[in-house]
């Protein structure tokens, strides 16, 4: 399947939406801290679940995917790519850079920088999905700022089906995150970064069982204020003092999805679809 989209759209370019994409839910917190953030910006969800988690998937499964979501988003004439996901970014953000023609940003980076700002004794935690603990991409991205900072890792396999699940509060969750928390606290870091956008969605009780000395950093924040700078940079944000619209498209009906989003996040939704996910080809039209 071939989508053809227009290099650019020249009438107002600003106007256009962000495209954000993760793999179910998560990347909601992204959306969340955008709309705060730039409450003027339209937005265009795709949360792919259909194939979620990715978190176990192999590299090159992760950039077809990554590459097949932004698809639909510049379909939807996106003029700049969020990539809500730790473990799309941790894989597949370097060919997403090569290959698309608008800005792409993704969570490490950010995430990273926040971790070597906020960390006192120079020992940063880092949770995601095995993927992005795989990877290793936020070990390079925090050394790469200041090798002297620690970085232990742990992954949290669970954690993405118990969010989707929105068991946010429930005793097995708060037991789960002691059984993968409770060996990376005892190492003695300071700051933890929460390496998915899912577990945000989880950060007052992951506070909790990490305890008061631990500088928790939300990956999902963080992004939205590296979203805003490149807008910015690009002379892409929207000035136009209006409402944002949200519109959504999922690749399979999720149960727990809009409930997460009204209650958790408090997003207004202003429509909500499903979109069947092709193997396409970019080919970028003048």
């Amino acid at each position: 399947m071939f989508i053809h989209f227009p290099k650019n759209r020249e009438n107002e370019p600003s106007l256009r939406p962000i495209g954000v994409f993760d793999s179910g839910i998560g990347g909601l917190t992204v959306v969340r801290a955008l709309r705060d953030l730039l409450p003027h910006e339209d937005i265009f969800y795709i949360g792919d679940t259909a194939r979620l988690p990715y978190g176990g998937k192999s590299k090159a499964t992760i950039e077809r995917y990554s590459i097949e979501i932004s698809g639909l988003l510049l379909a939807e004439n996106a003029k700049l790519i969020v990539v809500a996901c730790n473990t799309s970014s941790s894989l597949a953000i370097a060919k997403l850079h090569e290959i698309l023609r608008v800005p792409v940003v993704g969570v490490i980076a950010p995430g990273a920088r926040a971790a070597v700002k906020e960390t006192r004794i120079g020992h940063v935690g880092v949770i995601g999905t095995r993927s992005t603990i795989k990877s290793e991409a936020y070990e390079r991205a925090i050394q790469a700022l200041n090798p002297v900072v620690r970085v232990t890792s742990q992954a949290c396999p669970l954690l993405v089906p118990l969010v989707e699940e929105a068991w946010l509060k429930e005793e097995v969750t708060r037991e789960v995150l002691h059984r993968y928390l409770d060996p990376i606290i005892a190492a003695g870091i300071d700051t933890l970064v929460l390496g998915c956008t899912h577990y945000p969605l989880l950060a007052p009780l992951i506070q909790e069982v990490a305890g008061p000395g631990v500088h928790l950093v939300d990956s999902a924040k963080n992004c939205a204020v590296a979203v805003k700078q490149t807008l910015m940079e690009s002379s892409l944000e929207n000035v136009i003092e209006k409402a944002g619209k949200l519109n959504v498209a999922l690749t399979d009906s999720s149960s727990s999805f809009l409930a997460t989003a009204r209650q958790a996040l408090q997003l207004q939704i202003d429509s909500l679809e499903t979109r069947i996910v092709q193997s396409m080809v970019l080919v970028e039209m003048a």
